[in-house]
């Protein structure tokens, strides 16, 4: 492909090294050679033939192996195995990782029997879930304004800080939709320096009364930075007891600790709820810079007025500090979660295309930025001055407008790439390859015909629906047919290739038996038009289950592959052979997309096999232990909707800043040559690209940072073109302006993706601790230069970031930043490899899953239930709860649930005749089940995933599995509850501070 369109700009300096634990910069993992190498550059890891244009193929099993790397990855480095601590609980009395037990406030029983953790392991085996379900959810951020400290109760306050005490002096609050069933029906009592009753008068800020046997200290004087802004209130919380270094002092006999009461730390749902209630339903419009976006959990309609949609572009934080001592200071990443094919709602306009003929688009002559609004048209519209790097440019002849009185174009509205933050161009053939049009993309169906697959029916289930799923392949919408060409392969331990052109009377197979040397037998005929050529594919699909019926062959061309790879085992998620590599820089090389969906019954070396899908924009998906009765829907959804989505094939990316900062890392399903050109052979509408950005210059308020994505790519049709994203940011030089611009959920995106990229190289005891100290320096930055002065022993939380700590803590107890026996290799290499593609929405619920109380259902409402957090507390006997977190779905049943409930969805008498092994809900044509089914879709809907269903009892055994996923609580295989690790962090923040 020729490169004109991306022409590099000067080299830049080179990043710094990686961050170390003191002092701990942000967005590396201590790794030196980390800027050496190529950015975004995965070792190795990976899957199937390079035949696969985007191959869909089922393998088989390959024998099993030994495990490729130890408990915590760390043995090639000479590291001991380590366990996940996680932060002690404020007595220090349990340890964190003890076994699972029910938490004492649940209200109700636990279960009548607990089995041992490995015979749990066994079982979420069996279940598809091998792996603990993290946390995590939005942050509390409206429009922009000051820096408030909200009330963290469910009513809404003024937004002046509130001081709440914890153990005997802090009840619950009364039951409601949002926090559940409580324990108490009181109010909580609030503290006035008058000892009167009731709310503290406006603007007032108060010292909390004194725990039970202590004294306040003094506290530390305030410390006003030189560069900080006026002084900001925080959302504070006080902590029993004084943490070592603090200025809290005990006085008289030890008395027992109280345990901080979890209804008064700020609650996800609670964020979620007021920013649906404040922003949700209306028009967000992007016309003004550094504007903080509604979040991911509210629906709204966007309306593209200059700046990108946050559909398209979400950041780490909205206003960027002006130098890089302050970003060093506050240690807040600055990042961009890039989707460039998100999926537009049919109520907001599409991408408008630009065709400036063989001209091709306006560019900086400098910097090869494209035109957008941020290029300012001078002298009479004759030239234009570059918003990225501040080139004057001449306007090509062919382009020129006259200028209005304010100094804008007389046609702005009228042209796309003017007015608004994303458009598309058509590409020239300077941006072809060899300056040739494209050929039209096309899809390989590579299907394992090896025994055990004919066996259990799976090679029948994949070719009776691929008759059905052809019929939807991708099409422009303007034309009547799809112009993607597909072909057919069959392999076990050789590989079967099909002549299926339209003239023939029935299909025709070529075997190629050497695997060592792949080629392709027959050029005419193998790849055709599915329209013309349907009566002889169908013909095929209804032969291959027939023609491979009586082998008796379980070996599959990945085995030989896959022992000889055996020898060099590496640390953690670490391939076992650069065979998978090379090959996928290949299949990069030729625009050639791989998408894996495995099956397997025991270890498959996922690290492996899903390096070629990773690397190439394809997808992984994984189906352990597979049954057809069960398992059926889930694949075939995922089939389906693998065929049908939106994409883009042979596609380059690149990130162009404003001068100031620039785009240093890159994390996602990519492949990068240089540092600067991110290749994919495919990019669809679930794909993102998380960017980080560092400074190499100082950065002014007036002009912003400003971000380009620009994305080349061909379409579904053959046809060659740009599609850009412009968003312009703030810069502050008042760390409280960058504090109050935060958005938590995009920083747990960037945070899970540099450190499962990280698992690769360092240790996961490290990375867990460079998480925690920079979740506490962040905080601590925020309490030392934005917060008002106040006792050490409140724990102050900017309201942007109030639920940070939940979050990050949900995002440590993730499977792949714990070491444990009973989490199979496998589903920990799956799951680091579908978070590194996920966009700031699926991260946001897979890490926090949503729980909804199904048994407060208004059957004549279309609305959701309202959720309830993610704790065992917020269980009840007589409801019935459904949980999500974007790979599984759990229906949890309540010993004592409603029988006309019962009886509503499931068409059974009562509670015990329930079949727990059903996957799918019966279609009772009741209220109650019509609309559980409605609200189980709306949740699917949006997901890339098809979640397969669990159906859940209360005191049965499968409720293990179900409870990992309440990440509130203590982690079933490691790992603290929100409240322990709360007071974690903040006895890091009073080390830091003192």
């Amino acid at each position: 492909m020729s490169q004109q369109g991306y022409v590099a700009t000067p080299p830049y300096s080179q990043p710094q090294p990686g961050i170390g634990l003191s002092p701990p910069h942000y967005g590396h993992y201590g790794d030196p050679s980390h800027t050496a190498s190529p950015t975004g550059m995965m070792k190795p890891a990976g899957p199937l033939g390079a035949t696969a244009t985007r191959g869909m193929l089922p393998p088989g099993p390959p024998p099993p192996g030994p495990h490729q790397f130890g408990q915590n990855g760390a043995h090639a480095t000479g590291h001991p195995p380590q366990r996940f601590p996680g932060p002690p609980p404020v007595n220090n009395v349990a340890s964190s990782h003890a076994p699972y037990q029910p938490s004492a406030q649940s209200s109700y029983p636990g279960p009548i029997s607990t089995s041992s953790v490995t015979q749990l392991g066994s079982q979420l085996s069996a279940m598809q879930i091998n792996s603990y379900g993290s946390g995590m959810a939005p942050p509390s951020q409206g429009p922009p304004g000051p820096l408030s400290a909200t009330s963290l109760q469910t009513p809404p306050r003024p937004p002046q800080p509130s001081i709440l005490q914890p153990g005997s002096q802090v009840l619950p609050p009364p039951p409601t939709t949002l926090n559940g069933p409580g324990a108490s029906p009181l109010p909580l009592p609030m503290y006035r320096p008058d000892g009167l009753s009731g709310p503290p008068p406006p603007n007032a800020q108060y010292q909390p009364p004194p725990l039970p046997g202590q004294t306040l200290g003094a506290g530390y004087p305030p410390q006003q930075a030189a560069n900080s802004g006026p002084q900001m209130a925080g959302a504070q919380l006080s902590y029993p007891g004084g943490f070592p270094g603090g200025p809290a002092q005990m006085a008289g006999p030890p008395q027992p600790q109280k345990k901080l009461d979890p209804d008064s730390i700020p609650s996800p749902i609670q964020v979620i709820e007021n920013d649906r209630a404040s922003r949700g339903g209306q028009v967000y419009a992007t016309n003004t810079r550094g504007q903080i976006p509604p979040l991911v959990t509210t629906d709204c309609m966007i309306q593209d007025q200059g700046n990108a949609s946050p559909r398209f572009i979400r950041c780490t934080t909205y206003c960027f500090p002006c130098t890089s001592d302050m970003a060093k200071q506050a240690q807040i990443p600055l990042a961009a979660v890039i989707k460039p094919f998100a999926t537009i709602p049919s109520n907001e306009s599409p991408l408008y295309l630009v065709n400036h003929g063989e001209s091709g688009p306006v560019r900086c002559n400098r910097c090869k930025a494209y035109m957008c609004p941020f290029m300012q048209f001078i002298e009479g519209g004759r030239r234009y001055q570059c918003g990225f790097c501040n080139c004057v440019n001449d306007v090509p002849p062919f382009y020129f407008q006259h200028l209005d009185h304010i100094g804008r174009r007389l046609d702005h509205y009228e042209k796309p790439e003017l007015s608004l933050g994303s458009y598309e161009y058509v590409a020239t053939l300077d941006y072809c390859r060899k300056s040739k049009p494209p050929n039209p993309p096309a899809f390989i169906f590579m299907i394992d015909v090896s025994y055990s697959n004919i066996k259990n029916g799976l090679v029948k289930l994949i070719c009776e629906e691929l008759k059905t799923m052809l019929e939807k392949i991708p099409k422009e919408e303007q034309e009547e047919t799809s112009a993607i060409r597909v072909g057919f392969i069959t392999y076990n331990k050789v590989l079967h290739f099909f002549n299926v052109k339209s003239n023939l009377a029935q299909p025709q197979m070529m075997v190629v038996t050497d695997v060592g040397e792949v080629f392709v037998p027959l050029l005419d005929g193998f790849l055709v038009n599915y329209q013309e050529s349907q009566s002889v594919i169908h013909n095929l699909l209804d032969q291959i289950p027939d023609m491979f019926a009586d082998s008796n062959e379980n070996e599959t061309v990945f085995a030989p592959v896959i022992q000889a790879g055996m020898e060099a085992l590496k640390i953690l998620f670490q391939p076992q052979t650069n065979v998978y590599d090379s090959l996928a820089k290949d299949c990069v090389a030729h625009g050639c997309s791989v998408t894996l969906f495995l099956f397997p019954s025991q270890y498959v070396d996922v690290a492996s096999l899903g390096l070629v899908p990773q690397l190439t924009g394809g997808t992984l998906y994984k189906y352990n232990n597979f049954q057809m009765h069960l398992d059926r829907q889930q694949f075939l959804n995922d089939l389906r909707n693998d065929i049908e989505k939106k994409i883009g094939f042979d596609a380059i990316m690149r990130v162009r800043t404003s001068t100031g900062f620039r785009a240093t890392d890159f994390f996602g399903g990519i492949l990068m040559n240089n540092t600067t050109d991110v290749e994919m052979a495919a990019i669809d509408c679930d794909k993102a690209v998380t960017v980080e950005f560092k400074h190499d210059d100082k950065l002014s308020e007036d002009s912003g940072a400003l971000i380009q994505c620009a994305v080349l790519y061909t379409t579904i049709s053959g046809q060659r073109r740009l599609r850009i994203h412009n968003l312009g940011l703030n810069c502050s030089s008042q760390l409280a302006d960058l504090y109050k611009s935060c958005e938590t959920d995009a920083l747990i995106n960037f945070f899970a993706k540099s450190a499962f990229k990280a698992v690769l190289h360092q240790p996961l005891k490290v990375i867990r601790e460079i998480l925690v100290n920079q979740t506490a320096h962040m905080l601590a930055c925020y309490r030392k230069n934005c917060a008002s002065p106040s006792a050490a022993s409140q724990l102050i939380l900017p309201d942007s970031m109030k639920v940070l700590p939940v979050y990050m803590n949900c995002l440590l107890k993730n499977c792949v930043l714990l070491s444990r026996p009973e989490i199979s290799t496998d589903e920990r290499a799956y799951q680091r490899q579908l978070v590194m593609t996920m966009g700031v929405a699926d991260s946001q619920l897979f890490f926090y899953p949503q729980l909804l109380p199904i048994h407060t259902l208004d059957v004549k409402s279309t609305m959701l239930p309202a959720a309830v957090r993610c704790s065992e507390s917020r269980l009840s006997e007589e409801g019935i709860f459904l949980l999500a977190n974007g790979l599984h779905m759990f229906l949890w049943l309540g010993v004592s649930s409603p029988p006309e409930l019962i009886q509503g969805i499931f068409n059974v008498p009562s509670f015990a005749h329930i079949n727990t092994d059903m996957t799918l809900l019966p279609e009772v044509g009741n209220p109650y089940s019509q609309q559980l089914r409605m609200i189980m879709g709306i949740i699917q809907q949006k997901r890339p995933y098809s979640m397969k269903l669990t159906i859940v009892k209360q005191r049965e055994q499968p409720e293990m599995v179900f409870r990992q996923f309440l990440v509130e609580d203590k982690g079933l295989y490691g790992g603290s509850s929100y409240v322990d690790f709360l007071c974690c962090v903040h006895k890091e923040i009073c080390q830091l501070l003192n």
